[in-house]
């Protein structure tokens, strides 16, 4: 028999030989799982003999079984490069025959779908034009090449800081006397003062004394600003200080019950004109269609914490939207909405909005969108402090159309469209199978595997689920073969088959010993 147990182990070591050596080849190759030789001792069947006088008759190759440790992940920058990282294998799609893979070197068909080096297709779930995901079933994935929609803008959002220091929008004030003989003229002297926006009544006496009054723009007394003066009769009169903002020269002789009244002169809004108002900010807006606009925002200063708030598109008229308040800490009190009641004279009512904060108003479209196009501006967060006028924030909801750029995949298969319009939208996820038993697949070759009884149901789900790894783009898993262990496999399988080399011309002596007797 001793022919039989050297041929087997003969057999076995060149088996072995084989497995060492596809490793060997494999060492590079993306996703490649390492094999080891298992053997079986073999018996020759006899009822009658003893269990204790037994004798193998060599041995077998019983399985190879493989190993589906992690390979080492490597970064290569490719885009639709993936990596899986944990358990799991791709799912691929042979014109409707499913087979399985852990080679993520992919790319892209002259139909957009996203293959392997062999054209097999990537399944997984498919997104909808919004990039809502639909998980019921798993379909070969395409990377739309489409334009992504525009939305139109709906509301913006700002946060200003207006400088309280800023200057009053008024214009040299209105001096009327009462009497023909007595002239005035009015100056303003600091133009942040809050009082220049209040009416003053300077009446004399006749005897050389005036008293002053002042109502503010709605008509109430300013106690504060109440005050009396005295000046020499037949000089010329000093110039009167109003409040702390104003004065007001007068010239003649006044008698008595002779007044002097002062009326603030607003500055009439210009938008071409910087003078008319204290700050300016724009931001684009887009229509149903796409296209843009840029809108323009100017805050006018009208009294101590009161700021008058227009708005228009470049090239248009603008007009008033609201009035903003500010409270003496320097935050938004209300913001005010504006309505423009027509005239002749035409007025401007205001109101509480119906979102604090937020007013409405309307620009006209001219490309064949929805027109006149309804926008929100919200303020909340808006501040008037002692500093430098300057925008702290400003967003709007609206984009463009836009055209896909660039792609990436994240760890959990989902694959994420960049537009160069600046939005982003999920175009589709990447799906993972598991199976209770990789060890019963059956190996395809090309780095694809097979389902089977003995592996078990193909577990699909997401990336990063329970039992499933995550995936890592831009990179790919390298073969898990360890060349130094192999090597010294190799050795050893080698002293194996000369070993068994050996137990062969030992009995060929043997035998030629007997044959000569």
């Amino acid at each position: 028999m001793g022919y039989q147990q050297g041929l087997s182990g003969l057999s076995a070591a060149s088996s072995d030989l084989d497995v060492i050596g596809n490793n060997i080849a494999n060492a590079n190759t993306i996703g490649f799982k390492s094999g080891t030789a298992v053997f079986a001792d073999l018996y020759a069947n006899s009822v009658a003999t003893a269990v204790n006088n037994q004798i193998g008759i060599g041995t077998q190759l019983a399985a190879v079984q493989q190993q589906f440790s992690q390979g080492t992940i490597n970064s290569t920058g490719t885009a639709l490069d993936v990596a899986i990282n944990g358990n799991g294998f791709f799912q691929m799609s042979n014109n409707g025959a499913v087979t399985y893979s852990r080679n993520g070197v992919f790319q892209l068909n002259s139909s957009g779908q996203i293959v392997n080096a062999e054209g097999l297709q990537v399944m997984g779930y498919a997104a909808n034009a919004g990039g809502i995901i639909n998980s019921a079933q798993t379909v070969p994935l395409t990377v739309p090449t489409t334009n992504i929609a525009p939305s139109a803008t709906t509301s913006i959002t700002a946060q200003f800081n207006l400088n309280a220091q800023d200057a009053l929008m008024l214009g040299t004030p209105t001096a009327i006397s009462s009497d023909a003989a007595v002239t005035a003229n009015a100056t303003i002297t600091t133009a942040s003062a809050g009082t220049n926006n209040d009416t003053y009544t300077v009446t004399f006496d006749g005897a050389g004394g005036y008293t002053i009054s002042a109502v503010t723009p709605a008509g109430a007394n300013v106690p504060a600003l109440a005050s009396a003066g005295a000046y020499t009769l037949g000089q010329a009169i000093p110039p009167i200080t109003l409040g702390n903002g104003q004065t007001v020269t007068v010239t003649g002789a006044p008698v008595a019950n002779d007044t002097v009244i002062v009326s603030p002169a607003p500055i009439a809004f210009n938008q071409n004109s910087p003078s008319t108002y204290n700050y300016t900010s724009s931001v684009p807006s887009y229509d149903t269609l796409g296209g843009s606009q840029t809108v323009n925002m100017y805050f006018a200063k009208t009294d101590s914490n009161t700021w008058n708030v227009y708005a228009g598109v470049a090239g248009g008229a603008a007009q008033i939207i609201g009035q903003a308040q500010f409270s003496t800490s320097g935050t938004l009190s209300s913001f005010q909405q504006a309505t423009i009641v027509p005239g002749p004279p035409a007025t401007v009512t205001y109101a509480p909005p119906a979102a604090p904060g937020t007013v409405t108003f309307q620009i006209p479209n001219s490309d064949g969108s929805s027109a006149p196009q309804t926008l929100s501006l919200n303020l909340t967060g808006t501040t008037q402090y002692g500093s430098t006028d300057g925008t702290n924030n400003l967003s709007q909801n609206g984009y463009a159309a836009g055209q896909l750029t660039n792609f990436s995949i994240g760890t959990t298969g989902v694959l994420t469209g960049n537009y160069s319009n600046g939005q982003t939208a999920a175009l589709g996820q990447i799906v993972l199978a598991n199976f209770n038993n990789p060890n019963g697949l059956v190996d395809l070759g090309n780095n694809e595997y097979q389902q089977t009884a003995q592996s078990g149901v193909a577990q699909i789900s997401t990336p990063g689920s329970t039992n499933h790894g995550t995936l890592q783009g831009g990179a790919v898993e390298e073969s898990n073969v360890d060349l130094t262990n192999e090597l010294v496999n190799l050795i050893t399988a080698q002293r194996n088959y000369q070993a068994n080399a050996q137990t062969i011309k030992t009995q060929q002596t043997v035998d030629q010993t007997l044959i000569n007797l």
